[in-house]
């Protein structure tokens, strides 16, 4: 099904993007940004992260670890097994645990505490490949997607989520690396674009509110569905850090100054992406 899915999309960028040679210049830019945002509309409605959102509750709601238990009382933020609407007000701090935390990392605590898994098998495999399907990203998949329609609203009310936020604005503008290179090398300025793809600025709220609130997303080119973990850890990657921890205090800290900065606007994800 993946597989059919994918040469369509081929035959449908083709069309959208075929065009009589020009003089290029902005003009060209424009016809092709346009020509990228009517296939995505024409995708949208074909989703295959919706396979990946089915096998997630099936995962959520079925018993599994030493414990035997499922995951339908975990807190993610709204109380024990409430799931609709939970991920629009993530990161955030937790009581029980005593941290800011995201999707992914409370879904750690979650499998550790009510089914005893041990956290080194539950991060083992936390990205899909072509082979391997990762759990982890399906639960994600199933819990994003019941925020589908509902406003971005994450908490910035406690002292340790402002510190959080502090600390990923600082993360987002630190410069390092062999090239010099940061977050806002690529996210800090208007009408940027790496080849045929949008950068959008996230220290706006606009470039903020479009990004994230398509994220996590389908992958068209590599035929998976990633995690917002994941695209932050390719942006390392391709910035040539070294690779975050998984779950990590610095990671999440990114991503709530990157989530709060999109407060307000409509959660639309999971999307899909080129």
């Amino acid at each position: 099904m993946r597989r059919a899915f994918l040469h369509a999309v081929g035959i449908v960028l083709a069309v959208i993007l075929a065009k009589p040679a020009g003089a290029g210049g902005d003009e060209d830019v424009q016809d092709t940004s346009a020509g990228i945002e009517r296939y995505r509309q024409m995708l949208g409605e074909a989703n295959p992260a919706e396979l990946d959102e089915a096998r997630g509750e099936q995962i959520w709601k079925t018993a599994a670890g030493p414990a035997q238990a499922t995951l339908e009382r975990c807190d993610l933020g709204l109380g024990p097994g409430v799931v609709k609407g939970a991920y629009a007000q993530l990161p955030r701090l937790f009581a029980d645990t005593a941290r800011v935390q995201d999707l992914e990392s409370r879904l750690i605590t979650c499998m550790m505490k009510l089914q005893g898994i041990a956290q080194a098998d539950i991060v083992a495999k936390p990205f899909s490949t072509s082979t391997v399907r990762s759990d982890i990203e399906a639960l994600v998949a199933y819990v994003t997607a019941q925020s589908r329609g509902m406003p971005m609203h994450v908490p910035l009310d406690e002292p340790q989520e402002r510190q959080a936020y502090s600390l990923g604005e600082r993360l987002f503008f630190y410069r390092a690396g062999p090239y010099d290179f940061s977050c806002a090398s690529c996210h800090s300025q208007d009408g940027r674009r790496i080849r045929l793809q949008e950068l959008p600025n996230l220290t706006t709220k606009a470039g903020a509110r479009h990004a994230y609130t398509t994220w996590p997303a389908y992958r068209v080119s590599q035929g998976l569905f990633r995690s917002f973990q994941w695209r932050l850890n390719d942006c390392f990657r391709q910035q040539r850090f070294p690779e975050p921890v998984y779950g990590s205090d610095a990671t999440i800290a990114l991503t709530l100054f990157i989530a709060a900065n999109a407060n307000g606007a409509i959660y639309n994800g999971p999307g899909i992406k080129r």
